[in-house]
This record gives structure tokens, sequence and C-alpha cells, in this order.
């Protein structure tokens, strides 16, 4: 009677496959038969940043890899659910996990693999070979227009809550793509999901009024040079999306290269930015039916599944409640819109939640999006329990800048010279270093 193989389980993600995932799936199979978790886009964007490559495509290029038996999906970080199905005789990772942010998963692992006399073999890790250095290399190398296009769709479809940060010129947007925090030293970084193109941001960096005067082809010289030097999904500002047959073609473009959603309000008329104290005539709501053919020419003229246009809705801007609010959001789902924003001014941030507790309850449900300027101190994870898909930080960026460089001149008038503000920013020389090419 022949002997039964054992079973050696290997966890991987395999974003970009290199020697290091070799060495260890060789290893494995000296054990026996090679089980690859792989982790799905869900279960790697709870602890970092959404993989390159769909699962679908990681799982097609890891069994084609010689020695591996079968490819499982690991449907979350921690390893528990898939080893107490399988009940492997081996546990294969590298040592890299003994540190950052699977240590304390790999410490519970270990823990579950001794209940029936596993064995957790860990491989010493490759040298020289990182797939966070691969993916910075990636990076510098820039993404293509399709590979940028469906990244938010695939977001929405792993994260619960996705966290959007305004980008003003290519300079902020590498700043924000930077952004990290570590709650925790060694643990999980938060990082920001995407960009905001806000025409309020990008008139007023040109020294213009918020009232569409800045025109499409200078916006996209803006959306162009951050595309030049980012990777992270953009999410474009379209005001009012102007003649239904003009949005059209603002969604081509838009689309073409490689943006990912454009938010259009239901307003018409010269444009007054909604933040501002409301007075007869200044905001000037557009009627369902017309608004919704807008939406509908918009979404025909897209080439691709993977765009997106999301309906910003200003009733609770314009006091005319919640049921109105509504009302709108069913029929501009009915037009084709693949989200909602919700606008409101309300500085507790009550009627957006009395907004969503509704919201929730209707037959199609699309994602909902919030910008929490009025009501900034309300939490990411209310939000998010409230039913809230996606946070857009709109003008902050802007706003920190005009206070940063205002108080930095101030201090060089006060004191005559650039000693005391050189205190307070970066320096020249890291400045220099910042961008690719100047070292």
């Amino acid at each position: 009677m022949q002997k039964k193989k054992k079973l050696a389980y290997v966890p991987m993600v395999v974003d970009y496959l290199h020697p290091g995932h070799l060495n260890i799936i060789r290893r494995a199979a000296e054990l026996g038969d090679v089980m690859v978790g792989l982790c799905t886009d869900k279960a790697v964007a709870s602890y970092k940043r959404l993989p390159f490559m769909p699962y679908e495509y990681r799982k097609e290029i890891v069994e084609s890899i010689k020695g591996v038996t079968a490819v499982v999906p690991q449907e979350e970080k921690d390893y528990e659910a898939n080893l107490y199905k399988y009940k492997p005789d081996y546990l294969v990772h590298g040592t890299d996990w003994r540190e950052g942010p699977i240590k304390q998963a790999r410490e519970r692992a270990i823990a579950v693999m001794a209940g029936w006399g596993g064995e957790v073999i860990e491989p010493e890790y490759t040298q020289g070979i990182s797939s966070t250095e691969i993916h910075a290399r990636t990076k510098m190398l820039g993404i293509t227009p399709q590979a940028r296009l469906n990244i938010l769709r695939r977001l929405l479809n792993v994260k619960p809550l996705i966290r959007i940060i305004e980008a003003h010129s290519a300079f902020s947007a590498l700043v924000s793509e930077k952004a990290q925090f570590k709650p925790v030293p060694g643990g999980e970084a938060r990082t920001f999901d995407g960009l905001w193109l806000s025409s309020l941001t990008d008139s007023t960096v040109k020294g213009k009024p918020d009232i569409e005067f800045v025109d499409l082809t200078s916006r996209l010289v803006t959306v162009n040079d951050i595309l030049e030097c980012t990777t992270k999904p953009i999410i474009y500002d379209g005001d009012t999306g102007s003649h239904p047959d003009h949005f059209a073609l603002t969604v081509k473009r838009l689309e073409r290269l490689g943006v990912s959603a454009v938010i259009i309000e239901d307003k018409i008329g010269a444009k007054k930015n909604s933040l501002l104290e409301p007075s007869a005539n200044l905001h000037v709501q557009d009627d369902i039916d017309s608004f919704s053919e807008k939406i509908s020419q918009g979404k025909q003229a897209q080439i691709t599944d993977d765009f997106m246009i999301i309906a910003r809705i200003e009733s609770l801007i314009l006091g005319k409640g919640i049921k109105d609010a509504l009302t709108r959001a069913r029929a501009f789902i009915d037009s084709g819109a693949d989200g909602i924003m919700i606008h409101s001014r309300e500085k507790g941030g009550k009627e957006i939640f009395e907004f969503c507790k509704e919201y929730n309850k209707l037959p199609v449900r699309r994602p909902l999006v919030a910008v929490p300027t009025n009501y900034a101190s309300v939490y990411e994870h209310e939000l998010g329990e409230a039913g809230i898909n996606i946070v857009i930080y709109a003008n902050q960026m802007l706003r920190s800048s005009y206070t940063s460089m205002l108080k930095a001149a101030e201090k060089i008038l006060c004191y005559g010279r650039a000693y005391e503000a050189d205190q307070d920013y970066i320096s020249a020389l890291d400045l220099i270093k910042l961008i690719e090419g100047n070292s």
C-alpha cells in the first residue's frame, strides 16, 4: 500500500513572482505535496496595498509553477481558517514574517500547527530580493492607464472604507502617495488609497475663482502631471459636468487617460461653491430628469466597465431634506450612476448619518461617498459604520500649504534671514532628492 504524501501549506501573495518564491516552493516540495494558500485581494488589502494583479491572474501564475499541487484562496491575512480546514503537516513561510504586520499572525499560526503536531518550516529569507523594493521600482517606472483605471473598483470590492485625499499638483500628489502612519511600530501602515482632483483647489492654486472658469484643457494639464509621477487611482471633480454632450466627451478623455471616476453635482447655472452660505439664486439644483439624462449619456460614452460616474446630490446643502435626496439617489442610480456622493454643510454630521440610515434601505445601492470638510470631527470608522464607502479629504493639502507658506514668509520678514524659518520645513537638499532623476 502506497504511503500517503504529507501536505506542506505555503501562504503567499505573489504580486511579483521572484526567485524567493521559487526557493520556498522548492523547499516545500521536498516535504510533500505543495498547497499554496494564495491571499485574495481582500486579504492583502487588509494590511497593505492592493496587489497590482487581481487574484485570478496571480492564481494562474502560481498554478503553472513546477512543484505546486494545489492553489486555494486564503481569505484573511491570518492563517488559522485554512490551517484548521486542511490540517497540513507543514507550514512553510520565509523568515520575513518574524517582523512587520504579520508577526502576530505567525505566532498564532505556530500555536495552531502545534495542535496536531504540525511543524512550521522557515526557510531563510532570500537576501537581495524584496517585493517592497520591486514595487518601489515599479512605481518609478509608472503605471499604464488601463492598470490604474480599474484600481478604484477593485478597492471597493475588497475594502470596507476607501480613504482619498486632495492633490492640486504633481508635488502634492507625490506627498500624498508617500504619506503613511503606523499606529504600532512595525505594524500595518495607514495610507491614502487614491487622489481627489478638486476643482476648488485646482482653480485656487491658479489664482482663479471656483466658478468653472478654469477649462477642461487646463485642468487636464494638472491631471497629466499627477499621472506621470503617481500610481494611485484618481477621482476627478467634474463640477456640474456642463452640457450632456460635453460631459460625454469629458468622460471619454478622462477614461482614456486612466482616471478612475468623475463626480458631477446636480446643479445648473453659474457655479458657486457649495460651502458658501445659501442666498437667493446662489445655488440652483438641476431637475431630476435632466441630470439623469446627463448621467446616462456619460455612461453610454465610456468604453470600459471600469470607469465610474458618481452623482453628487446637493439636496441637503439646499435645505430640501433627506426625502428629496433619496428620491434623487434612486433616480440617478436607475440612470446608471456607479455611486452617490451626499454633500452637507451641517457641522456635526447628523444629517449625513440620517441620510445613510435611509440610503442603506434602498433596494439597489451603490457605493456612497462623503466629504467631511464641515464635519471634520467625525471619525472615519463612524462614517464607515454608517455605510460610507469612500471618504474624500477634499482640500486639506492646499489649506495646510497656505498656512505653512504664510508662516515661513512671516518668519523671514520678522528675522531678516531664513534660518528661523528653515527649522520648520524640509531642507533644500532633501527637497531635491524627492524627485527621481535629480540625484
